[in-house]
């Protein structure tokens, strides 16, 4: 790890070569003859020096086409998605993305346009030259000078001949960015270097040739050289690609605020998630702020885990408490409660696409009911995750069948096994090596032809279809036209595809100690409910360029996880004993900025059924949908298919797709006005049958309705200020208009952010 001032000296350094064997330009070092020279660099106060050897100048070493020529059409841009690696190409040449694919890439170079593309008797006259210096004219505009280093390679590699890629050319096994971990500053700048390590043995410095990226651009930036500016406070991983290999930087800058020394090492914490967080916070200077209050607790927690308000007497109960476990008693409760099935059900339901577009009826209701089964019984996810994988039979009696009549392609059986239980997107590879990510076009058909020979027939009863694995079957790889070995995405190839069940093999993979990405997956599922993002803050796409917020925290929970032989509540517990959950919402003067490392509780608009249901709770009018029995709330329907308007504008996914994109949670103009103006609310407020008539009819104090009113909306009561007001405009609208006076209370509750909010 490289930390302090010194790190960030690159513009500020006077940097100079002795000695005639490497020549310095544009802050790269090129040798010119054999020999040695001397690197000095000076500061102003301090002098370092490095020497350097040159050796084998002048020993013919030649150009290889996978491990030269193709990083420098990447680096150039040509094999990029806009340019010749789109899908179909660009004006009759097309590469493959980023050069994955060299046997093809070579043909097209060099076999294609009547062999014009390279002239190996006048490498100048090629057209791969040409164009891409700006000789003739080119779409693509200049790509690099005659006197870079891109010209050297290729008009070398030509001049060679234009061999191409060979089983003897030195095979890359790994890359790493240097250094690995930096502390720094706004302001300073940083160079990153790329070193590739070769199976046979040679290390080569390939920080010309990689692709850089910055997660977070907030807090720090990279140019195509790798030098990095820090920009802002927090932290960023800084991404290297070449030749499809990915290697991470971590970039920190702590917060400049006016902590007092040693305060957060005496920060409360309960559990290993609190160890966690606080470590983060003191490393980046961010104070976290204070517990919650209790009616926010109550409030936060109900709705987190059973998608209902409390009731005002369960509110009032809680806030009377006085015991210091209070907190840990309702915790435990809350498992014991048929909501918490209905709201676990209706998550994994989301997951996995439950709906009856894709499935009839009963079909349909044997889903959910298998899923409802599992979470009523705390069924390990391992278990529950297993036995949907290697599911067959009738899918009206084995619901968990029903997920492959879903998706009767093998591929996007592969594509929704790995979006759902390893929340990463393999997509991109069906088509071509993943373009920052590891996966390969190879890979992905070795993982779809897992589940090749899965098949389903129509079944004797209404909608039920019946799965099972059929003798033979193969997914093709399209660019061979043979099939691949089937195996998992980094897991050991099937010893004999014939004889052994593909998906049981997959299953064991799956849920064994060694997969880095299963526990990590739900676990951040599970984490995004409670916090709004996940520590990575898109569900759906774990992946290596997309480092968690907190990687300690992440293999924490995962460890947790798996060391709780995969109980999903045990996970849960933890999560909501820590102080991380248990912080206040209000943001202090020093945490204001922070959006990502919970130095306090982020707030977030209640999810579209929950917030039908509180709607409903709260104006004690139950919401009808058509085919369902008086009084279901929308947290219990097994179908995404139910008409509703109010849900449909609030952002309810169509589990169309295995994707939390589907579900929307930002406001929008249509929302405002169905609230302020739209029949469902104004409906139930006004309805004979409601809390308002009820509270008129019963002839109930007017103190008594502020409070009613306030603590089944809002989980307290309401502050002394807020009381007097209401009960003076309650007063003045006399007997006459004080039914009206209390809708126009309730209708203010419900419309306002600390209602529609969890927080």
């Amino acid at each position: 790890m490289v930390e302090g001032r010194a790190a960030g000296l690159v513009t500020n350094a006077v940097v100079r070569v002795e000695g005639g064997a490497v020549r310095l330009e544009n802050d790269f070092l090129h040798p010119v003859s054999n020999g040695r020279a001397t690197l000095r660099v000076e500061d102003g106060r301090d002098t370092a020096s490095v020497e350097i050897s040159v050796t084998g100048f002048d020993q013919e070493s030649g150009w290889s086409f996978r491990n030269h020529v193709q990083p420098v059409l990447a680096r150039a841009g040509c094999s990029s998605g806009a340019c010749h690696g789109a899908a179909a190409g660009q004006n009759n040449f097309r590469l493959s993305l980023r050069g994955y694919d060299d046997e093809g890439d070579f043909r097209s170079i060099t076999r294609h346009a009547s062999g014009r593309r390279v002239v190996p008797s006048d490498p100048g006259r090629s057209l791969l030259l040409l164009k891409a210096t700006g000789a003739v004219p080119h779409k693509g505009g200049v790509r690099f000078a005659p006197d870079s280093i891109e010209y050297r390679v290729l008009s070398g590699w030509i001049a060679q001949g234009a061999p191409g890629p060979s089983a003897k050319d030195p095979r890359i096994e790994r890359i790493e960015v240097m250094p690995d971990r930096v502390r720094l500053r706004v302001g300073d700048q940083q160079q990153f270097l790329v070193m590739a390590h070769f199976n046979d043995g040679r290390v080569e410095d390939v920080t010309h040739w990689a692709k850089f990226t910055a997660a977070n651009g907030a807090v720090a930036q990279v140019d195509e050289h790798g030098r990095v500016s820090i920009v802002g406070s927090g932290e960023s991983a800084i991404t290297a690609w070449y030749l499809s290999r990915i290697a991470l930087a971590s970039v920190a800058a702590p917060y400049t605020n006016a902590v007092p020394k040693g305060s957060l090492a005496k920060a409360s914490r309960r559990n290993f998630v609190d160890e966690q967080v606080l470590a983060q916070l003191e490393s980046l200077n961010l104070p976290p702020s204070p517990r919650c209050s209790d009616s926010e607790f109550i409030r936060r927690v109900y709705l987190d885990t059973l998608g209902v308000l409390p009731s005002a007497d369960e509110a009032r109960e809680f806030l009377k408490d006085r015991r210091a476990d209070k907190r840990d008693r309702l915790i435990e409760r809350i498992f014991d409660r048929p909501e918490f099935v209905d709201y676990w059900t209706y998550k994994w339901s989301d997951l996995l696409l439950v709906q009856s577009r894709k499935l009839k009826g009963a079909a349909m209701w044997s889903f959910y009911r298998w899923l409802r089964h599992h979470v009523e019984r705390n069924t390990p996810w391992d278990k529950l995750v297993r036995e949907l994988v290697t599911s067959r039979g009738s899918t009206l009696d084995h619901g968990a069948a029903n997920f492959f009549v879903m998706h009767e392609d093998p591929r996007l059986m592969a594509e929704n096994t790995s979006l759902a239980f390893l929340g990463m997107s393999i997509n991109c590879a069906r088509c071509h090596n993943h373009p920052m990510e590891k996966w390969t076009n190879d890979q992905y058909f070795q993982f779809a032809n897992l589940f090749a020979r899965v098949r389903a027939k129509v079944g004797t009863a209404d909608g039920e279809a019946v799965v099972f694995e059929a003798a033979e079957g193969e997914v093709i790889q399209p660019l061979t036209g043979k099939a691949l070995t089937p195996a998992p995405l980094d897991g050991e190839p099937m010893a004999d595809a014939r004889a052994q069940d593909r998906r049981s093999h997959l299953a064991d993979w799956l849920v064994a100690p060694g997969n880095p990405y299963f526990a990590k997956a739900i676990v951040n599922r599970v984490w995004a409910n409670f916090f709004g993002v996940g520590l990575v803050m898109n569900v759906d796409d774990l992946r290596a360029t997309n480092p968690p917020s907190n990687p300690g925290l992440m293999d924490a929970l995962a460890g947790h996880l798996a060391k709780s032989k995969f109980d999903l509540r045990a996970l849960i517990r933890s999560i909501l004993q820590s102080e991380t959950y248990q912080r206040s919402s209000q943001a202090m003067a020093a945490n204001a900025g922070d959006s990502k490392y919970h130095s306090r509780y982020y707030p977030k608009r209640m999810m579209a059924e929950v917030l039908l249901d509180a709607v409903s709770q709260v104006t004690g009018q139950p919401t009808e949908f058509s085919g369902y029995p008086a009084g279901w709330r929308a947290l219990q329907l097994p179908d995404a298919n139910v008409d509703s308007y109010f849900l449909k504008t609030f952002g309810r996914p169509e589990r169309e797709r295995t994707c939390e994109c589907e579900r929307t949670s930002e406001s929008n103009v249509a929302q405002v006005l169905h609230l302020a103006n739209g029949g469902t609310l104004n409906a139930k407020i006004a309805s004979e049958k409601g809390r308002v008539r009820q509270w008129i009819r019963e002839k109930k104090a007017p103190g008594d309705i502020v409070e009613e009113a306030y603590l089944s909306a809002l989980s307290r009561p309401p502050a002394m200020e807020e009381r007097d007001r209401l009960l003076k405009l309650i007063e003045e609208a006399g007997e006459d208009g004080r039914t009206t006076a209390v809708e126009d209370l309730l209708w203010a509750l419900l419309n306002s952010k600390e209602f529609l909010f969890n927080h």
